[in-house]
């Protein structure tokens, strides 16, 4: 079974779930997804410069011209423009350019003031920005051409990236992706309490405790403070994935290295980024993600040691203070794509379903028609609406449809 196999529950749940083994985090998989593609070799075990580890990791993209660079206006993506135009006229490169999907009726996407401040800041010319109304739909047009040929994939925003893939044809799209889940390892682990897949008590007192407790008493406090935040999933299931979530939590390491290694081999991320390498196979663009680099990551190990950063502000400015304008260094907010994704199209597929072809075994039916009667739908429950959405096109072309089989 391939890691991109998605299971009846991860489905149900849009949680794609699971550690992959140790041996999955090596230098070749630089970055995570395709080997090859001109990808550098990036050498984990050497202590390196973050900046050097990172434009070592851009350069490919660079010199397949024309470079672009999938650009929200966060941190991680102005991180990866930042490194990338100062490389590029260090170099005499060809310049990158920021491309930007844009939708004007979903104001809640906006990013605009953030990703002029930075256009201005590095002086920049050329800006690709594509206008959306409702292409990007979970069962839009772009979701159509990913879904057509891949089939189900996670996750169900991949489709995204294509317009900025279909603008990059012929050259190269690097991405900020990875940004999150490598500063959150890097994060001193003073607390448990604010590591991503665990909330719990708050006091420092109890958090030091239980950070130094055995494997099988964290399990427990962690199984009795995590809720799955998802009406449409029977008790069974809430219980299986809340087991599940509590032995992944309990089982980070330690140790800085060994936890960042932990955090590279998440699962979701392997599964995410295949499925991105396959979209962007066909119109043949190289497509690099810089801060999923094992090299970057060593690297950022080495600058956090011995504990890690403090928090993500401090690691913005230890690694791009002079790159990134205060303002961006110090930014925490973050916009919201949902309403890209469900428009009217979603919407009327799902007011129209007919009950059937949800995995009996985790969802209650009646709850799920419930719930996407609301406004806006939780983004878990779009993994299993482009499902439902493939059965449906399946079933109206006489194929027999092969639901996955379940497994933890």
């Amino acid at each position: 079974m391939t890691v991109e196999t998605l299971s009846s529950l991860e489905i149900a749940s849009g949680a794609v779930i699971g550690v992959l083994p140790r041996r999955a985090d090596t230098a070749g998989m630089c970055p995570i997804g395709r080997e090859g593609g001109g990808s550098p070799d990036c050498d984990a075990e050497r202590p390196r410069d973050v900046r050097a580890a990172l434009e070592e990791a851009i350069l490919p993209a660079l010199l397949q011209a024309p470079c672009l660079v999938s650009f929200s206006g966060g941190r991680d993506s102005s991180a990866v423009l930042a490194v990338a135009v100062q490389l590029a006229r260090r170099e005499g490169l060809a310049a990158p350019i920021p491309v930007t999907n844009v939708f004007p009726a979903a104001p809640e996407t906006c990013e605009s003031s953030w990703q002029q401040r930075l256009i201005s800041h590095l002086g920049l010319s050329e800006w690709v920005r594509i206008e959306h109304a409702n292409e990007l739909d979970l069962v839009g047009p772009y979701a159509q051409r990913v879904l057509g040929e891949q089939g189900l994939v996670w996750p169900p925003n991949v489709h995204f990236h294509l317009p900025l893939i279909d603008a990059s044809k012929g050259g190269s799209l690097l991405t900020g992706i990875g940004g999150d889940e490598l500063f959150l390892a890097a994060r001193t682990k003073e607390a448990p309490g604010r590591r991503a897949l665990v909330l719990l008590h708050p006091r420092e007192l109890a958090r030091t405790a239980l950070a130094s407790a055995p494997a099988s008493l964290r399990r427990l406090v962690v199984r009795r403070r995590r809720r799955i935040e998802a009406a449409w999933l029977r008790a069974r299931a809430r219980r299986e994935i809340s087991e599940i979530l509590a032995h992944q939590a309990a089982a980070q390491p330690a140790s800085l290295s060994e936890r960042m290694a932990w955090w590279r081999r998440m699962r979701y991320l392997h599964v995410g980024i295949a499925a991105l390498e396959r979209t962007a196979e066909r119109p043949g663009v190289m497509l690099l993600h810089p801060l999923l680099c094992a090299g970057v990551w060593s690297a950022v190990a080495d600058s956090a040691a011995p504990s890690g950063f403090a928090g993500r502000t401090e690691a913005m400015h230890r690694l791009f203070g002079d790159l990134l304008p205060p303002p961006l260094l110090t930014r925490s907010s973050k916009a919201r794509f949902d309403a890209a994704f469900w428009t009217a199209r979603a919407a009327a597929f799902a007011h129209d379903w007919d009950g059937r072809g949800a995995p009996e075994e985790w969802v209650d039916g009646a709850k799920l028609e419930r719930h996407w009667q609301d406004e806006r739908p939780s983004a878990q429950s779009f993994t299993l609406l482009q499902s439902l959405w493939l059965q449906s096109v399946h079933e109206a072309s006489g194929e027999a449809w092969c639901p996955p089989r379940a497994r933890r």
